[in-house]
């Protein structure tokens, strides 16, 4: 895409939405869409019953910011219940898992870096051991 037509400035209607099995996720910034080098900006609402399973991003770094609702949030095998104003920090590479435990839907911010990658984005490791054993598949 030609840099003239990359946006700076991005507003609901410009957002590039993705259905995913896990929820919708509305991409503000992405290679593409702006021309962020270093950053990528997705809103995810999650419904309830719905997880984004244990996974990893081989070349991403990741902060998850919770808007609205409650997670439950793993990073490695450490986990926590999160909601309004609070964060997780995902290092390069480390398995995480987002579970919607509750009943109703989670909004979160996923900020990711760098904007562009060459390998995979995801990795899906959840049905591997310890991941399968540390969390049994939500009643869909």
């Amino acid at each position: 895409m030609c840099q003239a037509h990359f946006l700076r400035f991005v507003t609901s209607k410009d957002a590039e939405v993705e259905v995913l099995p896990w929820g919708p996720h509305e991409w503000l910034s992405r290679a593409g869409l702006t021309d962020a080098k270093q950053l990528q900006l997705v809103r995810v609402k999650m419904p309830p019953g719905q997880a984004h399973r244990f996974h990893r991003h081989p070349g991403f770094e990741e902060v998850l910011y919770y808007l609205e609702g409650r997670g439950e949030q793993w990073v490695g095998q450490e986990k926590r219940i999160l909601g309004p104003g609070d964060v997780a920090h995902i290092p390069t590479n480390e398995v995480h898992g987002t579970y919607n435990v509750f009943d109703e839907p989670v909004t979160f911010l996923a900020i990711l870096s760098p904007a562009t990658y060459d390998g995979p984005a995801l990795i899906d490791v959840s049905g591997e051991e310890p991941w399968r054993s540390l969390k049994e598949p939500l009643e869909l």
